[in-house]
Formats: structure tokens, sequence, C-alpha cells
């Protein structure tokens, strides 16, 4: 290779230094909003969406019950408890852990809590109230408004109507919380702020640092209309106020720059904390309000869902009730819950994944510091699926994240892999006894470090996942932003490919089809798709930019020369592994050996031959309707690409259904539960993954083609619309609809030029130039 290894690591620590410090938001002191409004523009209650309940969360239940609130740094969940309210509160940042670089005996990574790490809960806060005890109060609900982006609790006490009103805001890179009342009584209490890790709090405010040396703090400040503001036993208090306006600020000094560690040395939490709490405390509780409603409706107001009228007694019903209805077998749809659901998933995007940090296993939102599989980033399909849904939901902003993390974690990959990677007991190493590029293992953290296991096809699919994102926007500075990625890769797996004797075809070397099957097969599926899929965009990224054409030559060589996976002749499924048997299980988790069906597009049912097609299907029979969560989800989508309907929806009826006896499904928040048996964890995947199936089945594209309604079911049929979809090509589409076809289509271009705007044997060509937009009616 013309590379060396000193050369390509210089450069990969250059561009992991350079390029990511540029996207990611780190806690620093920032100056206050300038450009305030001057009032707010609420979406009124009786239009909002909302979801709702009659009853404060309970404590040892606050991961189903608690609600969400976040920025994209600071999540909290909140209970909503008049007398006692918690607030779980984390800062995306807040790892323990570090590069965990040390193999294990097996070649492995390590994988526990001390050196892979695990993300922490930065503070619990609590607002009280002590009169206000649920015996004392009536009228009381709680309630999720993803059309506002706030969570509020109202009630009555003695004849004095209540409100409290809880967000994170962007703009203000704080959470607020403001009471109010309409009536005569007032508000007096105590708000207390304690550190998850035994740091004494003075006056609202502590200070720490992990034994990793990453610093962090929080703050709780307050300001009222009317009584006083003082401190007592080291917790804020208010007293005979008419309305208190409370933020608390927090964060760590982890900057994504491996030369310094991710650690600001110099920087300040604490003093970064105080001086966001009182930049954001100098305005009004009014003014504060407006500022976040109109950054969060900015991005969420982007994208418009209607399935149709739901009935007067599910629109009556409080959410939980709601979905137990909905999961009763032979209930009637309820579009509007169903539409809400999509929606709820765009409200965790805009709230979780904003220039910071990507969605780890659970997004911004964890209630303990031993969260199972440490909230990591896993790279099978977790991770990749928590950003399925972004560019389809006209939210490709909160896709940089994940591009910001790949670029800054690039140094330590690339170092970790080129130093390790041939280790003698790594069972997965390269026969070729050569390593170039970079790889990961199963699961990542937040400072260059990998644990469990090596995993080859890894770096592929993040690869992947990254192009698909360029297909979507058409930025030629995006592309040459993760071009480092897709080349580096490459160089990997130039190095790692065999030649099978028998077929005369390249294989992949000795690997493991996730996460289930033989540990030392070559040539499965999942990774000869993935590798086809990174050469093919590798070399159109390649005449894109007009840079390293004699490589893209070497590898589309090896392109040529990849076996692709056959239909096995005993089960007519599309082989898993590099054999007619199966050597897994039947009903196992993952998709694995459809990576080139979904989200992959190598096979299609318009291009692909019919006897790949049903190999696809047989499979997906063979796996079956039922499992966790996300893997419901990903098998919707299959079932959307194949255009039938009814068994996407059946799916999404299952990952919708309630979370009972520690069951797979919906919790009473809309938070997946993942079952493990005698309890349950939240996995936000599926929150993602679900509603990127709903779009899948009512706008499917690829460079070139826009399908209008592929997979329609008959619950949504009768009258329906949707707003902002996004396409690839540099495309969005709104779509109206009613008994089953289509009855208006408007085609935006963003940044494309060209495409094919399909629905059943109805086509069109469409060209426009960028900011153009055209509408048809098929």
């Amino acid at each position: 290779m013309s590379h060396t290894r000193r050369t390509i690591l210089r450069a990969g620590s250059a561009i992991g230094a350079g390029a990511a410090i540029g996207g990611l938001r780190t806690f620093t002191a920032q100056a206050e909003p300038v450009d305030r409004p001057a009032s707010v523009h609420l979406v009124p209650d009786e239009e909002a969406t909302t979801f709702w309940h009659r009853a404060p969360a309970v404590e040892d239940r606050i991961m189903e019950q608690g609600l969400p609130v976040g920025n994209g740094r600071l999540g909290a969940l909140i209970g909503g408890n008049p007398a006692g309210d918690s607030f779980y509160i984390t800062d995306v940042s807040l790892w323990a852990g570090d590069r965990n670089d040390v193999l294990d005996n097996d070649g492995q990574f390590p994988y526990e809590r001390v050196h892979f790490g695990t993300l922490n809960v930065l503070a619990q806060a609590a607002v009280a109230i002590a009169e206000h005890t649920p015996n004392a109060i009536n009228r009381y609900r709680r309630t999720l408004d993803i059309s506002n982006g706030i969570v509020t609790t109202t009630y009555e006490y003695k004849g004095t109507r209540y409100r409290r009103e809880v967000y994170a805001s962007h703009p203000d890179d704080v959470i607020v919380m403001r009471l109010t009342r309409d009536g005569r009584g007032t508000h007096t209490g105590t708000i207390s702020l304690a550190g998850t890790h035994g740091e004494p709090t003075v006056n609202g405010a502590f200070d720490g640092r992990l034994d990793n040396g990453l610093k962090y703090a929080a703050v709780a400040q307050a300001t009222s209309r009317g009584g006083r503001i003082g401190f007592t036993d080291n917790k804020v208090t208010f007293t005979d106020c008419a309305e208190v306006v409370i933020v608390i600020s927090g964060g760590t000094n982890y900057v994504p720059d491996h030369s310094v560690g991710y650690m600001k040395a110099d920087a300040d939490p604490l003093a970064i904390a105080r001086d966001k709490a009182a930049k954001a405390l100098k305005a009004s509780g009014a003014a504060l309000l407006a500022t976040h409603v109109r950054d969060y409706q900015s991005l969420y107001n982007r994208m418009r869902v209607d399935f149709g009228r739901s009935s007067r007694t599910q629109r009556s019903m409080d959410t939980w009730s709601r979905l137990v209805v909905r999961g009763t077998p032979g209930a009637q749809p309820d579009p509007e819950l169903e539409a809400g659901y999509l929606q709820f998933g765009r409200y965790l995007m805009i709230t979780g994944s904003r220039d910071n940090l990507p969605l780890n296993l659970q997004g911004l939102w964890l209630h303990n510091n031993t969260p199972d599989w440490m909230a990591d980033y896993h790279t099978d399909v977790n991770v990749q699926m928590n950003y399925w849904m972004a560019d389809r939901a006209g939210l490709p902003d909160c896709f940089t994240p994940f591009v910001d993390y790949c670029l800054a974690q690039l140094p330590g990959w690339t170092r970790t892999t080129q130093e390790s990677f041939l280790d003698p007991r790594n069972r997965f190493r390269n026969s070729s006894g050569k390593v170039a590029g970079w790889a990961v293992a199963f699961s990542t953290n937040i400072y260059g470090g990998s644990g469990w296991w090596w995993h080859p096809g890894g770096n592929a699919w993040i690869c992947n996942s990254l192009w698909e994102h360029y297909e979507y926007t058409q930025d030629r500075a995006y592309l040459a932003k993760i071009y480092p990625l897709l080349k580096g890769a490459c160089e990997f797996w130039e190095t790692r490919l065999v030649l099978d004797p028998v077929r005369q075809k390249l294989v992949a070397d000795k690997d493991w089809s996730p996460e289930h099957g033989p540990q030392d097969a070559v040539g499965i599926t999942y990774a000869q798709e993935l590798c086809w899929d990174l050469f093919e965009h590798f070399r159109a990224a390649t005449a894109i930019l007009g840079k390293d054409r004699a490589y893209a030559q070497t590898i589309a060589g090896l392109q040529d020369r990849l076996y692709m996976p056959e239909v096995s002749p005993k089960s007519g499924w599309l082989q898993e592994w590099m054999s007619p048997d199966n050597l897994g299980e039947t009903t196992h988790r993952h998709l694995s050996g459809l990576i080139g069906f979904f989200p992959g597009n190598r096979i299609t049912t318009d291009t692909s031959p019919k006897e790949l097609v049903e190999g696809v299907r047989q499979q997906l029979i063979a796996r079956g309707m039922d499992s966790f969560g996300w893997a419901c989800a990903w098998r919707a989508l299959c079932w959307a690409r194949l255009k039938d309907a009814e068994r996407a929806y059946q799916l999404l009826l299952n990952v919708l259904r309630p979370s009972v006896g520690n069951g797979n499904g919906t919790a009473p928040n809309l938070f997946d539960m993942y079952s493990l048996g005698s309890y349950t964890i939240f996995q936000i995947d599926a929150n993602f993954g679900a509603p990127s199936a709903m779009l899948e089945m009512l706008v499917y594209s690829r460079p070139g083609v826009i399908e209008l309604l592929p997979a329609l079911p008959a619950a949504w049929a009768r009258t329906g619309s949707i707003t902002g979809v996004g396409a690839r090509g540099g495309f969005t589409v709104d779509v109206s609809w009613r008994d089953g076809k289509v009855t208006s289509a408007t085609v935006h271009s963003t940044t494309g030029t060209e495409t094919v705007v399909r629905f059943g044997s109805w086509r069109r060509n469409i060209r426009l130039r960028p900011g153009q937009s055209v509408t048809v009616r098929p």
C-alpha cells in the first residue's frame, strides 16, 4: 500500500481533532441569545399533539413513567409530583472509562465499567412544595406536549390552578422549570440538587471529577415574581412567590479532541454552569419559553402527519389506557395515536441529537450509573438504527452528531486497529498478516475506545450510514469531510479479503454474523454485503470529489471479485452464511443476512432477480413477527420494502403493544422497553426504527427514484397526508391520499435536480432546480 502506518495515524489524528471540534458544541461559556421573541406562540392545547397521564411517575419506575426533555446535550426525566418533583439529569458526555486498548487474553476488548466505562447520571434534582400532597390536590394532569416541546403538570390546590412547565432550552443551554398559578395562591418550597457520586452540594451547586479525570459540575438557581429566594441547608428556597423560574445548568470538560485525551484540562465546569444559569435568569420566564419554543418548532414543524381521525372515546383516554386498548386483539385502529408515535420519535431526535455526542443505547435519558450495556454505542445495528429516521423525518441536522463523533473517534480507532488487530489471540485477525485503516468493536465509547469483541464489519456499516446521509443531502463539503473514514475503511478491507479456492472469489476473513452462529465463518453475507456497499460508495465518492482515481480502480477490481450471497437450495432463504444450511437461530433478533436489502439497496424488488427477492421474503417469514422492539422495527422496514403493508403494520403494532409483566413493548411514557426476563430496560433504537418504518411505508426512495405509498396499510388508507419526508437525491416530499390512492404529491428540491416519481404503474420524470417544487396528481 502507498501509505505508511505512521502517515495514516497522523492523518487520522488531524482529521479527528480539526473536523469534529468545529461541529460539536462543547460545554463552554456563551453569550445569551440576543434575538428573543417578543411573545410565545404556543400551539393551543386542543390542537397540540400530547401524551398525558392522570398521576405522577412512580419513583422506582421513572424510566417507564418519567417524561423526557432534552437539548441534545442535557437531558432529564421529569416525575411530576407536586409535593416532590423529581429530575434525573444527564449530560451525554459524563462518561467513565478510557481508551480501553489493552486486550483480554482472547485478543478481544474488556467490556466493563472501569476502563470501557459507562454513561453516568449528572445530577438528581427535586422541587418540593410540602403542602401540595396527592390527597390535597385535584384535577391533576401530567402532559408531554411535543407540538411545543414542553412537559407540563397542572393541578388545583385550595381553589387555585397551578401549572409547571419544564423544557431543556437549546439556545440557553439549560433546563428550565417555571411555576405559575391562576388565582390567589403562591408557591413556597425548596429546590435541592445532588450529584450521584457523593459530592457535597453548597448553595445549589456541586462539582466533581471522575476517576478518569473528567471534570463535571451542576448548578440550580432560581428567580421569582413576588416573594423571596434564599438558601437553607444548601437548598434553594422560594417563599410566597407568585411565579418561580428555576434554571439547572451543568456539564463536563469533554472535548472531541484525541490529541488532548478528549478533556479540556483548564476548563472549569462549575464556573461555566453558574455563568449559563445567571445569563438565563436575566430573561423572564415568558422570554425563556418563547426562545425555546421558537427554536424547537423550527425543527419540529418541518413535518406534519395525518393518518385520519381517532374516535372521541380514544381521544378522551390517557396515554397508557390508550396503549392498552390499542394492544387488545381485534382493537380498532387509533390513527392519531400512531401518527403521534411517529412524531414522538421526531421529538426524541430533536431533544436528543443536536450538535453534541450522538444518541447511544438510551439517548439522553438515564436513571442510574449502572445501565445495561453501559448505555454504549453498539455498532451492529443499534447506533445505525438511531439515525435511520433523521433524514427521512426532515431532521438532517440531527444526523450531524453521529458524523462528528465518528470523525473525533477516528484517530483512536485507527491507532488501536493498527497496533492490536493482528494480535495472534484475536480470532478475527486478518489471515494476510497485514492491516491498514481502521476498525471498531461491537461497542464503542467516547474516548476512542472499543469494548467487547472486534467487529470487522462495523467500520463498513458506519461508513455506509454516513454515505446514506450524503444521498439525502448531496452536500459535497460533507462528503469531503467523511472521505477519510470511507478511505480508511477501504484500506482495512483491502487487507482483509481472502480468496475462496472453490469459487475463486474474494470473501471476508473469519467473522461472526451478529449476534449468533459460528464465530469463525468466512464469507458471511453480512460482511460481503457491507463490503460491497462500502466499495460502491467509495468509488462514487472519488468520482464526485475528483480524487484518488487510481485507488478507486483498485477498489473496483476488488469489488468485481467479491462473492455475493446466494439463495439456499435447501431452505429457499437468502443464505446468511456461505452454506445452504442454517447455522444459527431461525427466529434470531438480528437480520444480519438481509443487510443488502435493508438498509442496503443492492437487492431491490424492481431490479434484482425474482429468486433473490423471494429468498429475502422467505428468510423474513422464517424469522417471524415477534421479537424485541428494535428487531420488530427492522422487520417492518424490510416488509415495507417488499410492499407488504399489513405485515409491516402488524410489526409496528407489536412495537406499540404495552409493556406489561416485564415484557417487550411500549412503556407509559412511550419509551421502548427491552425485556431481560425478570426486568426490562429502556433502549431507544426502536423509538427511531419504528417511525422509520412508518415513513418507509409512505415514501420509498433511492437515488433517482421516489415511490409514493409503497406499503400503505388499510388502517391509514381512507384519508391522510404527510409533509416534509426526506427523499434521496436531495428532495423532500408532501403526499396526500384518499382510499389508498395518491390525490396530490409535491416534490421539493433542496439540492436535487432529477428523479422519477412513481405510484403503482404510474411514472413521471421530473427536473428541478434547487429551491423549486412541482406538484403531481397520479
